[in-house]
């Protein structure tokens, strides 16, 4: 254990020592404010805050974690040790940067509450996120630097225990659109037969009468293949299929169709189902609560893991809801066109609440790659992508978690680099 000084041990200093001491290495930490306590201890400890109190092991603070409530603040980013980092200290510090500050500002997503920018949906856009302008997001910065610390922990206190921990790997599918043309009900089926028609799509109007009439199968369900490679693995995969109203008409199913059930169940038999929350439940308790009921009446089990319609993360309304709702799991913090780290950890992490500055239960889950990020790439340069974040993350014992669409594993020429990550990659990973 190592024994944490402070002049104040405050929500956000427990916090962001906790992540990265006890999430990211596998270290426990204590803390005290009581100096002749500190002083008195004999095993390993260190002190954080503005002086060091004598001789001992010493973070200096930028003064973020000792603040409440969130304002612009001016960062510089720096070159250091092969990485980046930012909220620089003097010379008395043990390390150049706040570590400990630099985390807790990428982890809370600080950024996102001040005035920026949003996309068209009402998102974040990646393009406003300093690690997007500085050219680190792809680079789980947190956990590059929590492992820095570890070395020089280990060269000051040579006889520290670490728990070790092992790489996971966690592929997570989204199913807003299970079926092309099944299950589709007698005016959508004929709204697409007209749209076809309109736009000379006669290849499409064909597929369409065959997977009604039972000739052929519907292209986009993909979930035997998925299951009969998943239940082969070790690996974790969890599979998100949208109860509400979809946004795009195509996209829409009456989810109360039994076979659409029997899809949800048979899924749920060999993997972890979870849920999508619609667009329109976004903000409204009531119909998340609905959906929630729904699924889990389907699955009979406790919904544990949800993503959002469109990717949407609106702070921190969107994980007030999911917290009220015993969500415990969220998928929805990334950039649905830009591949990285939104938080800059693959560590899963606690949502913090800046606007009452505590920590929650609700565990977000850092996803690294998702495959609509990859619309003007060859095979060969989505390979060296996710190799390149695979192998960073492997070597932190982090969690890499990517999303596919079950769309991207449908027969077609596009689709055989997915296919190959899927089967050949993450699913054999022991």
């Amino acid at each position: 254990m190592l024994l944490i000084f402070t002049q104040k041990n405050t929500p956000r200093i427990a916090y962001v020592f906790k992540h990265i001491c006890t999430r990211i290495l596998g270290l426990e930490v204590n803390f005290t404010s009581v100096i002749e306590e500190f002083i008195s201890y004999t095993e390993p400890k260190a002190s954080y805050g503005k002086q060091p109190l004598g001789n001992e092991l010493f973070f200096q603070s930028h003064g973020l974690l000792t603040q409440q409530g969130f304002e612009t603040i001016d960062i510089v980013v720096k070159e250091w040790d092969s990485t980046k980092c930012f909220f620089s200290v003097s010379d008395k510090s043990a390390l150049p940067f706040d570590i400990f500050s630099a985390s807790f500002y990428l982890l809370s997503r600080y950024e996102e509450y001040l005035p920026h920018v949003k996309d068209a949906m009402g998102r974040f856009p990646a393009t406003e996120s300093i690690a997007f302008q500085e050219n680190f997001l792809q680079d789980p910065v947190i956990d590059i630097w929590a492992y820095k610390l570890k070395d020089l922990l280990i060269s000051v206190f040579p006889g520290l225990y670490f728990t070790n921990h092992k790489m996971k790997v966690h592929t997570i599918v989204e199913a807003k659109q299970p079926f092309a043309y099944k299950q589709r009900g007698f005016f959508r089926t004929s709204i697409g037969y007209v749209n076809d028609l309109f736009k000379f799509k006669i290849g499409n109007i064909l597929d369409r009468t065959r997977v009604i009439l039972g000739l052929r199968s519907d292209p986009l369900d993909t979930f035997k293949w998925m299951i009969n490679v998943a239940k082969r693995s070790k690996s974790r995969l969890t599979v998100f299929f949208l109860l509400g109203e979809a946004l795009i008409f195509e996209e829409g199913l009456n989810t109360h169709r039994q076979k659409f059930n029997y899809l949800v169940k048979f899924v749920a038999d060999y993997k972890e189902v979870g849920l999508m929350i619609s667009f329109e439940a976004l903000t409204n308790s009531d119909i998340q609560k609905k959906e929630k009921k729904q699924m889990e009446e389907m699955t009979n089990r406790s919904l544990l893991s949800s993503i959002n319609a469109q990717f949407l993360v609106s702070l921190p309304d969107v994980y007030r809801n999911l917290l009220e709702m015993e969500i415990e799991n969220d998928f929805t913090m990334f950039y649905e066109n830009t591949n990285g780290y939104r938080a800059g950890t693959c560590t899963p992490f606690l949502f913090y609440d800046l606007d009452y500055e505590i920590k929650t239960p609700l565990i977000i889950q850092p996803v690294a790659i998702s495959t609509t990020a990859f619309k003007k790439n060859t095979p060969e340069e989505i390979n060296n992508t996710i190799n390149t974040m695979f192998s960073s993350v492997e070597n932190l014992n982090g969690t890499f978690i990517m999303l596919f669409s079950n769309k991207d594993f449908s027969s077609s020429e596009r689709n055989k680099i997915w296919r190959s990550v899927f089967s050949e990659k993450l699913m054999k990973y022991e």
